[in-house]
């Protein structure tokens, strides 16, 4: 009688294994096996990690084996068991591969199709179709849309982690839980004994490098021996942030370096003149001259105007400013500041801020920009434009998109553990009484049983701010190279210092480059990509609901091109991995420095000249509670799991072919060369940038 081999694996991860009963049935052409029981006596079967093998006879020959049926019961207690793959060898010795990567829980079962990637055409037979639809069918009952806020990006019906669908929780709730891993910052930290101190100011910028060279040390040691990080420079930031190159430099390779843009026109809500500027401009030209020239670039932090400051704290009025900020490349070719308003309408009450003032009312200016340019970070190119966007991506994805299909499989590694982030932070940390409300995070003060807040866009703020932000989410905004084209920030010989621009354009290519080989190995024209269901639906998923159905969005409603579905794709796979890393593992080395990137200002901003204080700057920073809070924010926030996955690194072996396999290995090649390339120029650089650093970007947003 035929004889089949089947091989289990079972995943690594803790928990991973079972002991329930697994019944096996394989389905083919020709006919169907009878359920089999895989059991060897004698024999701790399916352990965690485990490889095992079983031989299924079956009375005459299945012909070609179409889907595996798993069934998992009940031995003794509740047993979730994940399953990685299953291997088949036929009597005539061909091996089938049949992915899973999935856990199997309660009484459960799964029917697997080999691992061979087909579109909706492919599926000759009904069964297929039929186990298409049905798995389509499935998931659009598990994975909901739903309003969190109105106007907000949907996101998955779920109100906590532990309601989500078991595949793409975490493997361990406790490491990404917030308020567990700001404990262990805060002891990491050594700022345990500040906690408690709000409403108690530092004494002076002393006061805060005493605890801040503490802590750069422990830091430099945890990421030198147990994060693997390279160690950031902290104390430069601490030595120079005063200083007008540093404040320049952080909008081209900060943690926030997608604001800055090329001004071709003075607004007239800043009314700068030729005499307050001049002795800033260096090439002997006219103010409007340097425009014309392309020497003058603009942040306006026009979003912020309007918003609600945080009132969560009846001890601590805080406040917000939506300041513009005029910067000049000098004859060095660095952007330095030379003028600042600290709000939207000018008048005597909101006067213009030059680098000639006085040394205070210079550095309260720029403090104010920096605290400004952090909520925007913070709410807006972090939360709004990766974490958000990313889900929409994951959750159409796993709606419309099933296991076979080859978009699935080159998309899914990139939405792992996105979904589960989120509603994490939703549960726990951008909430009402969140503890973004406290700093991002909910904190219980055990000492005295009071709730702080931090973050001046806490309560409420942050809502605004992404609904107002909305507007100007655009697909076009999401194309990297179309983005920083639209500020006028591509040219490498007028701003050579840009990294951000320079890395984040090799990394684009380099996937761009890799989902165009996966499309051309299995779209063979435009009318298949016309004809691909499956692909039309994820498209207007994310359109719909994602998007609202706002056509400015610029979000197309259906892909009818391969060169259009390859920029989607790399849309996709470029925000969830590459633009999330140079946006958020930077902010402890950019925010960890309190006046550099100050949450919240305790007094309003300034409103004539002259009469700053170095007491008054101290007065508006944080107080020390909240200091150390920001601290853990950003130290948490700044971690790799445990478990990363980089840019090229496919574990999972969701593809079986060898076109796709020798596609993944020219793209790991062309990421190790960007690797190589950013290596040797960040040698002996006082301030390297490694965020788009292939080898340091994590394959989705996890964090």
């Amino acid at each position: 009688m035929p004889s089949y081999t089947v091989t289990v694996a079972t995943g690594s991860q803790w928990f991973a294994g079972t002991d329930d009963y697994v019944y096996l049935t394989l389905q083919g052409t020709d006919g169907c096996s009878d359920r089999h029981l895989l059991d060897k006596p004698f024999y701790n079967d399916f352990e965690r990690g485990a490889v095992d093998s079983y031989d299924v006879t079956v009375e005459e020959d299945l012909g070609e084996i179409q889907l595996i049926k798993i069934e998992k019961r009940r031995y003794w207690y509740q047993d979730d068991w994940y399953l990685k793959y299953i291997t088949v060898k036929t009597p005539v010795g061909d091996y089938l591969e049949f992915p899973c990567y999935r856990w199997i829980t309660d009484e459960k079962e799964v029917v697997l199709r080999d691992g061979r990637a087909k579109l909706p055409r492919d599926d000759k037979t009904q069964i297929l179709k039929q186990h298409r639809r049905k798995e389509l069918e499935s998931r659009q009952k598990m994975y909901r849309w739903k309003e969190w806020h109105p106007g907000f990006p949907l996101s998955i019906d779920a109100h906590s982690h532990s309601e989500l669908p078991r595949d793409i929780q975490f493997d361990n709730e406790k490491g990404i839980d917030f308020i567990l891993n700001y404990t262990k910052a805060m002891e990491n930290l050594y700022v345990n004994r500040f906690m408690h101190m709000f409403q108690s100011s530092w004494s002076d910028f002393a006061d805060f490098e005493r605890i801040f060279v503490r802590i750069s040390n422990t830091i430099s040691e945890l990421q030198c021996h147990v994060t693997k990080r390279l160690v950031f420079p902290l104390e430069y930031v601490m030595q120079h942030w005063r200083e007008d190159f540093m404040f320049g430099y952080q909008f081209l390779n900060g943690c926030n370096p997608v604001l800055i843009r090329r001004c071709t026109e003075i607004p007239k809500k800043l009314p700068v003149t030729m005499d307050m500027v001049e002795c800033s401009l260096e090439r002997n030209l006219t103010l409007e001259e340097e425009v014309k020239q392309g020497n003058i670039f603009i942040v306006d932090y026009e979003l912020l105007d309007g918003v609600d400051a945080n009132k969560t704290d009846p001890c601590t009025v805080q406040y917000l400013a939506a300041p513009i900020c005029l910067l000049y490349k000098n004859l060095e070719k660095k952007i330095v500041p030379i003028a600042i308003q600290l709000g939207q309408k000018p008048g005597p009450d909101n006067p213009i801020f030059l680098p000639s003032d006085a040394t205070y009312d210079w550095l309260l200016a720029k403090i104010w920009v920096r605290s400004s340019d952090f909520h925007i970070h913070q709410t807006v190119t972090h939360l709004l434009r990766t974490h958000l966007v990313s889900e929409v991506f994951s959750i159409a994805m796993f709606r419309q998109l099933p296991a076979v299909h080859p978009l699935f499989k080159l998309l899914v590694p990139h939405m792992r553990f996105t979904i589960a982030i989120n509603t994490k932070a939703r549960e726990q940390l951008i909430c009402e009484c969140g503890l973004f409300d406290k700093v991002g995070k909910l904190f219980v003060n055990l000492h005295c049983s009071r709730q702080f807040v931090a973050n001046a866009t806490g309560g409420g703020g942050h809502v605004q701010m992404v609904q107002k932000a909305m507007k100007d989410l655009t697909y076009s905004s999401l194309c990297f190279p179309e983005e920083i084209k639209a500020k006028g920030m591509d040219s490498k010989e007028d701003i050579p210092y840009y990294y951000y621009r320079d890395d984040g354009i090799k990394v684009w290519e380099a996937i761009k480059s890799f989902a165009e080989d996966v499309i051309h190995i299995y779209y063979e024209s435009d009318e298949v990509v016309c004809e691909d269901v499956e692909l039309q639906a994820f498209v207007k998923d994310i359109y719909v609901y994602g998007m609202r159905g706002v056509k400015a969005s610029g979000f197309p409603k259906m892909i009818r091109t391969r060169e259009t579905l390859a920029e989607y794709l790399t849309v996709i796979m470029f925000t969830t991995s590459a633009q999330h890393a140079a946006v958020n593992f930077g902010q402890y080395d950019w925010c960890s420095w309190i006046p550099n990137a100050p949450p919240t200002m305790r007094c309003p901003p300034p409103t004539e000249k002259g009469t700053v204080t170095i007491e008054q700057i101290v007065e508006s920073l944080p107080d020390r509670g909240r200091s150390c809070w920001h601290l853990g924010a950003v130290w948490a926030l700044s971690q790799f799991q445990d478990t990363e996955l980089f840019l090229g690194m496919y574990p999972d072996e969701h593809f079986v072919e060898k076109p796709v396999k020798e596609a993944m290995a020219k793209f790991r090649k062309n990421l190790d060369e960007i690797v190589s390339t950013i290596t040797e120029r960040n040698k002996n650089k006082k301030l390297p940038y490694y965020y788009l650093s292939p080898d340091r970007i994590p394959n989705s947003v996890a964090v």
